[in-house]
């Protein structure tokens, strides 16, 4: 299925003006170039207008079901990221000075769009991330919260005031916009994550870059679409496209103020030590281990239902993802029934009915879950249930990895101390509860970056006596 793009009417687009298509790919009055290609080319978006890319160098956007390339991203060069940031720069000064009610409107209008087009959305997530139709609408759906949330920006831009802190004076404070904001947005919620950065970002008052995932950018584009026709001036939202190269432009540009970063330890470390050298305030939001406890005395069913919600959901693409369960007491009865839950989820391509998970993003990403899993066995770990193998009628090509369980694993090995990013569940046994909270609060002082902030370790405990808690290793 190729990737298409419902261009609506925008009025305020500059030339090239985009026209209204429910199904054309970027279709333009001038007809330029990169419409026609096949696979279709990913466009810029700077200063109101998708352009395409002057670059010769592309990456293919591949359907993990199927393996068909579903379109072809350009590496944004480094004059067409100047340009991009310029015209956020260009922008930012009327964008900041337009009142907050009428930002507020565009969001409200924005939340309208999605909505009318969560379908369309959640049909191009599945083309090109590969999860199934109802986690691709779930992706929709939490992003717009935050675009709800973006419609009450008025109160809580408000600033603070104290008269007469001491004699004859008072202080106040504002809040005000910062300028050139960026985001940059890991593969696996195509549509949340950048949802989680421009609506905010922008109702505040600030211009923005988008750097969508090169593996699925489609979302991004559509949600941009959407964005200017809910009004979104020029040059307020760009977009551009890259890897390594564009991500160190952005580090290092100095009309850039403030980076939202969310996707892996290494990349995060990076972004994080660069661009905050430069003065630039960074939010870094990385990998994490997530860890379930499970009591003796848990109602079986409901737990049973969470753990294999929370660790093949989403094919286990997720920071939150569970990844990890601890058994307080006996485990063999409760690892049994974990197996056979397990072995009841349907995996498909995400756009069949019937899967309740798809396929992985890459073969790349394929091939690290085995290794991981493989170390697991060779370091003694049991494997209760093995996914690797899977082989999917229809879509033999395709990413495919079935629900795994390990169990006997120790936090020496090394599937217990990288976070797997895939549907695999790993079971550990302790005797007392108590002792839980030492072991992780030792085990984590292991793993390079857990102590200072670089990964959240999130646990939750299931019992009759106590419901929910977590603790949090930051």
């Amino acid at each position: 299925m190729l990737m298409r793009f419902s261009l609506q009417r925008v009025k305020n687009l500059r030339a090239p003006q985009v026209l209204a298509s429910a199904n054309s790919r970027f279709s333009t009055a001038t007809e330029p170039s990169f419409n026609h290609r096949n696979p279709p080319r990913v466009p810029n978006l700077i200063g109101g207008a998708f352009v395409d890319s002057k670059s010769t160098s592309t990456i293919d956007v591949i359907n993990p079901a199927t393996q068909e390339v579903v379109s072809q991203v350009p590496l944004t060069t480094n004059e067409e990221f100047k340009a991009a940031v310029a015209a956020a720069k260009q922008a930012f000064p009327s964008w900041r000075n337009t009142p907050i009610t009428t930002r507020q409107r565009i969001m409200f209008k924005l939340q309208e769009l999605i909505r009318r087009d969560m379908d369309k959305l959640a049909k191009n997530i599945t083309t090109e991330q590969g999860k199934t139709l109802k986690d691709a609408h779930g992706d929709v759906f939490r992003g717009l919260e935050v675009v709800e949330h973006a419609c009450g920006m008025a109160t809580l831009q408000m600033g603070e005031y104290v008269p007469n802190v001491s004699s004859g004076i008072d202080t106040y404070s504002v809040r005000e916009p910062l300028g050139v904001c960026v985001g940059i947005c890991p593969f696996n919620f195509p549509a949340m994550i950048p949802l989680w950065m421009f609506p905010v970002a922008v109702t505040c008052g600030n211009t923005f870059v988008l750097k969508p995932s090169e593996k699925d950018p489609g979302a991004s584009l559509m949600l941009a679409e959407l964005a200017m026709e809910a009004g979104l001036p020029h040059g307020v939202l760009n977009i551009v496209h890259g890897t390594n190269d564009i991500v160190n432009a952005i580090c290092d540009d100095d009309d850039i103020r403030a980076i939202s970063f969310v996707g892996s330890n290494t990349a995060g470390m990076h972004i994080y030590g660069r661009a905050s050298a430069k003065g630039k305030r960074v939010q870094s939001n990385m990998g994490a281990k997530n860890h379930g406890i499970v009591m003796p005395d848990a109602n079986k069913d409901a737990t049973l239902n969470a753990l294999v919600a929370a660790g093949f959901g989403a094919a286990g693409h997720r920071c939150m993802a569970l990844s990890t369960i601890v058994f307080v007491g006996d485990s063999k009865s409760w690892e049994n029934n974990l197996v056979e839950r397990a072995k009841a989820l349907k995996v498909n391509a995400g756009i069949e009915p019937d899967a309740d998970l798809g396929p992985v993003i890459s073969k790349q990403a394929k091939e690290r879950i085995c290794r991981l899993v493989q170390s697991g066995v060779e370091s003694g770990a049991k494997l209760l249930l093995d996914g690797r193998n899977i082989v999917v009628p229809g879509y033999e090509q395709g990413n495919f990895i079935g629900p795994t369980i390990l169990s006997g694993v120790t936090a020496d090995m090394e599937c217990y101390k990288e976070e797997i990013f895939g549907p695999v569940l790993i079971c550990m046994k302790i005797w007392q509860w108590c002792f839980y909270i030492h072991y992780i609060w030792c085990s984590c002082e292991e793993i390079p970056g857990r102590d200072r902030g670089w990964a959240g370790w999130h646990q939750c405990s299931h019992t009759s006596s106590l419901a929910l808690f977590f603790i949090y290793r930051l």
